[in-house]
């Protein structure tokens, strides 16, 4: 039995939609730099807009000051772009929710960011009032947003008469469920990023699920000191020691291989070299992982049956250290294993390296991602469960 409530099984015919989508997409100067997850609001939005209804579509952007308006954070690019796509007159509403409830007297209006509100983030019940005002069903598709307990991705779903869950918040829950309900084995996690404090909890969770973890960037620096390889001054957390053995005793038990980097790019004062481990000194900083570990990370991609990417595992930004980024992203994207990625840094990954539509799915979600895969109950997904 399907436990959500979907915006397709919902009668919303000629009725007003109050849509919260997750348009945080990343800009520069005021120009958009990637729409990506503005094309994945798209289906949802054509999907209300067939059934003759009106749509006020809100979401955040950026962590402007509440309460402030800011130019900067301004959603109207954004609207912008929306009519671009789709073709067809999108409306802006650049007077506050706070102020204004939303009309539904034009077939699609953008409104300002939720987060220039005050008790948007305290999830203010006042606020959730005015905004659900007029609304007849409110669709919550924001997955990105899903693990926050906001006035716009939870308080709402009270006051609006009905809840539901978008084309796309219901295509993640599936996809995400897929990976760890039937598996095809063996099944990899690739978790990158600079703190094992921020991923202590999904690495333990992965865990019971995984045959291999790979840890990249900060966290396989402390790893590796908890090994007791020295890393020179390269980033790592002194308190998260402890917590990484406890969690390579963990993996011996489960036998979960979790491979650690054979050869690193360093960097110190003097120059950038790819170091054997037993070789590093007290200047250097491992800023990337080396040819021969990223030959021995390719050769587990190629048996795989499932892979799930978070996170990059160096500095890939810079070009002496986008390597093992790279070559990463392109056996991912070669291998014939279901693959899942998701978070800001890995979607940019597979974009500046490979070829991104090779990627199984995509997620949209970057702390949600995470969160839905410790198997945490996420506010915006409790909304739209049936009682």
């Amino acid at each position: 039995m399907n436990p959500y409530k979907e915006l397709i099984d919902t009668d919303i015919q000629g009725k007003n939609i109050l849509l919260r989508e997750d348009l945080n997409v990343p800009s520069k100067d005021n120009e958009i730099v990637n729409d990506e997850r503005i094309r994945a609001a798209i289906p949802t939005i054509n999907y209300i807009l067939s059934k003759n209804a009106k749509v006020s579509i809100i979401s955040h952007f950026g962590r402007p000051n509440e309460g402030k308006f800011d130019e900067k954070y301004s959603l109207r690019i954004v609207a912008e772009r929306m009519a671009e796509i789709l073709n067809r007159s999108v409306h802006f509403e650049e007077i506050p929710l706070d102020q204004k409830s939303p009309e539904y007297t034009n077939d699609i209006t953008v409104h300002e960011n939720t987060r220039f509100l005050v008790g948007e983030k305290s999830g203010d019940e006042d606020l959730a009032r005015k905004i659900a005002k007029n609304c007849d069903v409110f669709v919550m598709d924001a997955f990105g947003a899903s693990h926050r307990k906001h006035c716009s991705t939870y308080t709402l779903s009270n006051f609006a008469p009905a809840t539901c869950g978008g084309l796309l918040i219901i295509e993640e829950i599936k996809n995400l469920k897929k990976i760890f309900e039937n598996p095809k084995k063996p099944m990899i996690a690739v978790i990158g990023g600079s703190k094992v404090s921020t991923k202590l909890t999904v690495l333990k969770e992965l865990l019971n699920k995984v045959d291999v973890i790979i840890v990249g960037g900060g966290i396989a620096n402390t790893f590796l000191k908890s090994s007791g390889f020295e890393i020179g001054q390269s980033l790592f957390e002194e308190s998260m020691i402890n917590k990484a053995n406890e969690i390579i005793k963990i993996a011996n038990k489960k036998k979960v291989s979790l491979p650690l980097p054979d050869d690193v790019v360093c960097e110190n004062k003097i120059s950038t070299s790819v170091k054997e481990l037993i070789k590093i000194e007290n200047e250097d900083i491992i800023k990337d992982i080396g040819p021969k570990t990223s030959r021995k990370y390719e050769k587990i991609f190629q048996e795989a049956g499932t892979i799930l990417w978070n996170g990059p595992v160096g500095v890939f930004e810079k070009k002496p250290f986008e390597n093992g980024t790279k070559d990463i992203a392109s056996a991912i994207c070669k291998s014939n294993a279901f693959t899942i990625a998701g978070g800001g840094d890995t979607i940019s990954a597979l974009e500046k390296f490979a070829n991104i539509s090779s990627i199984n799915y995509v997620s949209t979600g970057g702390g949600a991602f995470l969160q839905f895969l410790e198997g945490k109950e996420l506010p915006g997904i409790e909304i739209i469960k049936k009682l």
